[in-house]
């Protein structure tokens, strides 16, 4: 892998990550599209450290404060009944599912998911269910982070395991389902990225430490470019992100994903993408 290609995968990924447009898409699509060819499941893992450590920067103080919240709850046998602890058991009991069903589906996840068909199959399924969701939301009185429940994160966790076939969106798959819940957005937003930290750190360090020598192979200089590049774009993208939604709904992401679907098709159709 050439700096160049470092550098826009990484691009590609540290934008896409946290907006609902899906980010593995992303990465299959792009380099296809410059003629570059998929850089593989492993590759994509990795990438995402640089994503997983902005979302450990912008949220290091709810993390901190939610680490103690776990302990105190721990401590006192009450888990749920502390604020702190109650959110930190809730991103646990939503993190299982996508572990559970990762580990199960990984050989698929690897390659059978990764079809261009399949990936353009998700982008329009979840842009469908995502606008679903908005009009559900529309007619509810929406709940904030405080009042969110153990149904809630199962309910979220279960949509999160979308996020394992390409073209799902690891946010979308959340949001969606939070929508469905009357949860409002930036809460929806904000639990999606905590969520996301567990399992994506899970996924990139178990592809890290089983593919290690095939990504030796890409450059390893190659790989740290494109953490660094989505490391600083996945920043920005959080911090636009979480103020987007609090004024709008997720209707122009919604748009891009059916126009990026309809895209895909007539490229499979016509046979330039395969």
């Amino acid at each position: 892998m050439s700096i160049l290609e470092a550098i826009v995968l990484g691009l590609v990924q540290g934008l896409t990550e946290f907006i609902p447009i899906s980010s593995t898409a992303h990465l299959e699509i792009v380099p296809v599209l410059l003629g570059w060819g998929d850089p593989g499941a492993a590759a994509s893992a990795v990438i995402q450290f640089g994503t997983w450590i902005a979302a450990l920067i912008y949220f290091a103080k709810d993390i901190v404060r939610l680490i103690g919240g776990f302990f105190r709850g721990l401590s006192t046998r009450r888990l749920l009944a502390d604020t702190d602890s109650r959110e930190a058991w809730l991103i646990i009991i939503g993190t299982i599912p996508i572990v559970i069903l990762g580990l199960a589906l990984k050989k698929h996840i690897e390659s059978t998911f990764r079809g261009l068909w399949v990936v353009t199959t998700m982008v329009i399924v979840v842009a469908i269910l995502l606008w679903l969701s908005e009009l559900y939301a529309k007619r509810q009185q929406l709940r904030v982070f405080d009042q969110m429940n153990v149904v809630d994160a199962v309910v979220i966790g279960l949509g999160q395991c979308l996020a394992l076939i390409p073209g799902s969106s690891r946010s979308g798959s959340t949001i969606m389902p939070a929508l469905f819940r009357g949860i409002d957005r930036p809460t929806a937003a904000r639990y999606s990225f905590l969520l996301s930290i567990p399992a994506v750190g899970a996924a990139g360090f178990l592809e890290l430490f089983k593919e290690r020598h095939h990504l030796a192979q890409l450059g390893w200089t190659s790989i740290v470019v494109s953490i660094v590049v989505a490391f600083v774009f996945g920043y920005a993208s959080i911090w636009f992100l979480l103020r987007y939604l609090k004024t709008h709904t997720t209707a122009v992401f919604i748009y891009y994903r059916l126009a990026l679907g309809a895209f895909m098709i007539v490229l499979l159709a016509s046979g330039y993408l395969r």
